[in-house]
């Protein structure tokens, strides 16, 4: 399984990095056949979140450390090394910027957004 992650390096520029993580077969819930799961992550907070189309959020760090699972509508981030991602239904970006320069996002295409956050503990 593959995930995006937006970071901050130590001059205050923040980057995209593509993680790659294993998913091993686990007895989640017996009686139920094994599932491939990975690892646990410590999380403190869980919300919804709705941005309507046309949303646009000039430079800024992220508020938390997070995780953000996109449910529906486009996204386009902006990390300040001038790079671009776009993020679609079922995209998975986690938000590690807290600091430095941030990061630039809009809401694109015609709909609303909506995304699932998770913020982590660590």
């Amino acid at each position: 399984m593959k995930y995006v992650r937006l970071y901050t390096d130590s001059a205050g520029e923040s980057h995209f990095e593509d993680i790659e993580v294993e998913l091993t077969p686990v007895d989640y819930a017996p009686p139920a056949p094994p599932l491939n799961l990975s690892p646990f992550i410590p999380a403190t907070q869980f919300a919804f979140m709705n941005a309507p189309a046309g949303w646009k959020g000039d430079w800024h760090p992220a508020s938390a450390r997070s995780v953000y699972f996109v449910l529906s509508g486009e996204w386009e981030v902006s990390a300040s090394d001038d790079t671009m991602r776009r993020f679609t239904s079922g995209s998975i970006l986690q938000v590690e910027d807290t600091w430095g320069k941030g990061h630039a996002s809009r809401v694109i295409r015609n709909g609303d957004s909506l995304a699932a956050s998770i913020r982590r503990a660590d």
